[in-house]
């Protein structure tokens, strides 16, 4: 399948960041206050890394921000809320191509308190309302594919609305174990399971564009917003072990709603910190009833992923992204692959450099196309 398109997007955004972050040490038993760094200690509140978490604070892979740690004698409170808006007219290419106009948004809040020295509850929100601020067909995007609208036509060439108005609720216990060990427990309605990458929405390399990557449903970004979390995660140095049990049906996009299904489906991540510049992570699910009307049983999902964050002087940074994606058994076909590599180049000045590149195999019939359906590769820049 040869396919040449050219989409141009003209966007206009609006970054709401309503960061309001209180995180601190009170004084407790002749202990002296301290204050905590939160995203006001980057020199991008939009584009955190590993190296602005400072003590009592850690690095959390699924909203790429830094989350406080319990430490003795040092409670803390902590509260924000941030979020943005894209205005986005698209111009494409026809005859596939889509003048449409949509609204990519999303909020996201987040309250913690320590308890008892040693664990650290936190409640995590995140909203979007999409659902009303998206086209019928989606929010227009040439080779995009995944889920049914409203008239159960399926999504083509078009990115559909994700769940809203809440598309996350997520409530953790992050329990210190020893300096350099910590270990988290987390139950989410709707939250994040442990396999894929860090969704686009909160990694740096892709905060200022609000496309979700063609690669979304093949092993990438798909398992941000999962029904019926419940997993854990143990920090010892620099390795990360995640685990997590849930309902493996996606929620429907359209539907407003917050369900309770049976955990059926597992997966693990493993995230090792070679520095505050580099992390890597590797990823495997096994999900059960992907799809609530679909013949398929079951599909395995695999990812791969490095992060870099450079400062390359005279105010410059660049964040990068290197992700790897794999379906297997997805519509009976027995292995399905995407590659993604995205990068942010940016400057304390109103001045920044965006781009992803991406190949990955579609179908014919995922695309609406008469042909045979072996699976091909396709690229876009």
């Amino acid at each position: 399948m040869k396919n040449i398109n050219l989409n141009f997007s003209f966007i206009l955004s609006i970054l709401v960041i309503l960061t309001a972050l209180t995180t601190k040490a009170q004084e407790h038993e002749g202990h002296s206050g301290m204050n905590m760094p939160g995203p006001e200690a980057s020199s991008d509140a939009m584009a955190m890394k590993p190296s602005d978490c400072k003590e009592m604070t850690t690095w959390d892979y699924s909203t790429a921000s830094c989350q406080p740690i319990p430490m003795a004698g040092m409670p803390m409170k902590m509260w924000m809320i941030h979020g943005n808006a894209f205005f986005v007219q698209s111009f494409e290419d026809k005859p596939r191509g889509k003048n449409k106009f949509a609204v990519p948004n999303m909020i996201m809040g987040d309250i913690g308190q320590t308890i008892a020295d040693k664990h650290y509850i936190n409640l995590n929100l995140m909203l979007t309302f999409e659902k009303w601020t998206f086209p019928d067909d989606g929010y227009p995007e040439l080779l995009q594919i995944g889920e049914e609208n409203e008239n159960d036509e399926p999504y083509i060439d078009g990115q559909h609305p994700h769940s809203s108005p809440i598309m996350g609720l997520t409530l953790s216990d992050t329990i210190r174990l020893d300096k350099d060990m910590h270990l988290k427990v987390f139950f989410a309605p709707r939250g994040q399971a442990t396999d894929g990458p860090i969704a686009f929405m909160h990694r740096p390399s892709s905060m200022t564009n609000p496309s979700a990557p063609l690669g979304h449903h093949l092993g990438q970004d798909i398992s941000h917003i999962t029904s019926t979390v419940l997993g854990g995660a143990f920090e010892f140095g620099k390795h990360r072990i995640e685990v997590s049990g849930f309902n493996g049906t996606e929620p429907e996009p359209t539907e407003v709603d917050l369900p309770l299904g049976r955990i059926n489906s597992y997966a693990t991540r493993l995230i090792h910190k070679f520095s505050d510049k580099t992390i890597a992570m590797i990823s495997s699910s096994y999900v059960k009833d992907p799809e609530d009307d679909s013949s398929v049983d079951h599909v395995w999902r695999y990812s791969g992923s490095v992060y870099n964050h450079l400062e390359m002087g005279s105010g410059w940074m660049l964040s990068n992204s290197f992700i790897y994606g794999q379906v297997n058994g997805a519509e009976h076909i027995s292995s399905m692959k995407s590659f993604l590599e995205e990068f942010w180049f940016h400057s304390e000045k109103p001045l920044s450099y965006w781009g992803r590149v991406e190949v990955l195999e579609r179908t014919a019939s995922q695309l609406a196309i008469s042909a045979n359906d072996d699976p091909k590769w396709i690229t876009a820049l």
